[in-house]
């Protein structure tokens, strides 16, 4: 049903009392969300990146499957439907931006995982992607935006800006404005150490805005909206498993209320999660945190 993706991969025998026995995984039929998992990180190696978020998805599932009771006291789980793993392009060799053969296999993934984003919405469901490169949210909310044929407001958490001029991680939300698929960004987490004065220069110029994850819940408001996390955003003492570890992040504490009211946005369009990395996360931290989002995600979803 769903384009260029293949089954996501689940531990066995997950146990009925497990929030991850209720994921359907065959039809979307009754399900209000559809996780999408987006195992590529081609762009973190063009940008010098850690590689390994790749296998974020696996690893997502696999914390997801320990996390989380079936029938927790005071709401219901909203229900989800798996659409599986996006099929990256095939490439093994090295990334360098002047390998046209690791370009090609960036925006041919990134064709894929548009296409697919956009049948889930096309199926009624609220895609939630989990990646992969951050230039992975480029794809997927374009895909949500070529269903909603309009353009839509961004929040997004991460240190980087990302809006290099280059292929890679590093891109898309400047894409996602050259495109014509968003009109409006809003970051939370923006550290100036690592951000150029022409990447905050071209931010700036296009309106974006610089929230204190400590202020108000500033959502945008009055058009679609969608919302990112890069995992890196969060301090390296609760998420070391990431592409670029920040020693100065946000703590989860900080985010969990911006996701909560991110779930409760009227007009939300699509919510990723990015650059988890299981290589740099041994005890599996990063991956939990991922998941305990999802779910604060999802117990924050208002009512069908």
């Amino acid at each position: 049903m769903i384009p260029h993706t293949t089954p996501g991969v689940w531990p066995a025998d997950i146990p009925a009392a497990r929030f991850a026995s209720l994921v359907q995984r065959e039809r979307p039929e009754g399900c209000r969300v559809g996780l999408l998992g987006i195992p590529q990180d081609i762009g973190v190696r063009l940008n010098n990146g850690r590689p390994g978020a790749a296998e974020g998805p696996r690893e997502f599932r696999r914390a997801l499957a320990r996390l989380g009771v079936a029938r927790p006291d005071g709401h219901d789980w909203p229900r989800v439907f798996d659409a599986g793993d996006v099929v990256p392009a095939t490439f093994d060799g090295p990334a360098s931006l002047d390998n046209t053969d690791a370009i090609a296999a960036l925006h041919e993934t990134h064709r894929r995982i548009s296409e697919a984003s956009l049948a889930i919405a096309d199926a009624g469901l609220l895609p939630f992607a989990v990646g992969g490169g951050h230039d992975c949210t480029f794809a997927f909310v374009q895909g949500v935006q070529r269903q909603i044929r309009s353009p839509m407001a961004g929040l997004y958490f991460d240190p980087h800006l990302d809006v290099r001029e280059t292929p890679g991680s590093g891109m898309g939300f400047r894409r996602l404005i050259e495109v014509g698929a968003v009109d409006s960004l809003s970051i939370v987490g923006f550290d100036a150490i690592v951000n150029s004065r022409e990447h905050v220069s071209w931010f700036r110029e296009q309106g974006g805005q610089m929230l204190d994850p400590a202020g108000p819940l500033q959502l945008p408001q009055g058009r679609p909206l969608f919302v990112s996390v890069d995992m890196d955003s969060i301090d390296a003492s609760s998420a070391p498993g990431v592409s670029a570890m920040n020693p100065c992040g946000l703590s989860p504490s900080q985010l969990v209320p911006w996701v909560e009211a991110a779930a409760a946005h009227p007009r939300l369009a699509c919510f990723d999660i990015m650059e988890l990395s299981p290589p740099h996360d041994p005890d599996g931290r990063t991956a939990r945190l991922a998941a305990y989002l999802f779910l604060t995600f999802l117990r924050a979803l208002p009512p069908a």
